[in-house]
């Protein structure tokens, strides 16, 4: 659908029509085949054997796929609840601080999913936390509009928390100020960060964090703020450069609405036309390189 819409605005009128029609063919085949009850399935086996299903006795559950039925917009809203539902029942390990990535992790069994059946079980990604994925989840959770759910996982997965202490830091034993790619959840090495300095999983944490979660979100030549915030914030403060350009971006929460949703931008005092109703141009407002100093109050 994203090249579909670039298509249109190359003029690939063609291009577009395929890229759509393909689209909803996919849309449809997931919707007929991959939904296993409860959950989205992962994939299958050349056999036609399911992967991730309720009725296998490894991989029964995968957060990918749940979390991507939320964030390509591809599912329902009745089963991607369902879906993350059970991600939180099956897959969130509070006790351990840590998102596995799938449960229970392969085995004895005769299925063979690739190389991360070489992993000891709980290890990296046979059933360890992949922090790709795990970050994933808590974009989904903060796009279904869970924003306490959406900030536990984001404190879960925040390597600061892992180094509060003498004892967190005994069980982490990597470095707390870097995103690792895996935690095992293991015994007894549960908890234990594995490869660290994974650029992969920072860029999405990165993303996560100022997009997701803050809501600044850089759409060519515009700034669209679109927050998921925890209800005990009154306000927050962005300094953001645009080029040569600064901008100091206040957001203020002005009510107590849940969804806390945009309803006034003014840039250096003016008011913009639109920004605060709904639709598209919601928090949207447009940026400008002249090398002068802004300041942008958004209203909640």
């Amino acid at each position: 659908t994203q090249f579909a819409a670039l298509a249109r605005s190359e003029n690939d009128a063609s291009f577009a029509e395929r890229c759509e029609t393909e689209a909803t063919r996919l849309r449809g085949n997931i919707a007929a085949h991959a939904w296993d009850g409860g959950w989205y399935r992962r994939a299958y086996f050349d056999d036609g054997t399911p992967l991730g299903s309720a009725d296998s006795a490894e991989c029964r559950i995968d957060a990918i796929a749940q979390s991507w039925a939320v964030l390509s917009g591809i599912g329902s809203d009745e089963r991607v609840r369902r879906a993350m539902d059970a991600v939180a029942t099956h897959l969130v390990r509070d006790d351990a601080g840590l998102v596995q990535l799938l449960d229970p992790p392969f085995d004895r069994s005769e299925l063979e999913p690739g190389y991360i059946k070489g992993y000891v079980p709980g290890i990296r990604e046979n059933g360890g936390q992949y922090t790709h994925a795990a970050i994933w989840t808590t974009m989904a959770f903060a796009m279904q509009g869970d924003r306490e759910r959406a900030w536990e996982l984001f404190a879960l997965i925040n390597p600061v928390n892992h180094g509060s202490t003498p004892d967190a830091i005994a069980r982490y034993k990597v470095e707390p100020y870097v995103m690792c790619a895996d935690i095992y959840a293991a015994t007894p090495h549960t908890g234990r960060g594995g490869w660290t300095w994974y650029t992969g999983a920072a860029g999405w944490m990165y993303q996560l964090t100022v997009e997701t979660l803050l809501g600044l979100r850089l759409e060519v030549d515009h700034l669209c703020i679109t927050p998921c915030i925890p209800a005990h914030w009154d306000a927050y403060t962005i300094h953001y450069r645009y080029r040569d350009t600064c901008y100091r971006i206040d957001i203020r929460g002005v009510g107590a609405a849940p969804g806390r949703v945009v309803i006034r931008v003014a840039v250096d005092g003016a008011e913009i036309d639109g920004a605060g109703r709904e639709g598209a141009g919601r928090g949207r407002f447009a940026l400008v390189d002249d090398r002068q100093a802004h300041h942008v109050e958004v209203d909640l």
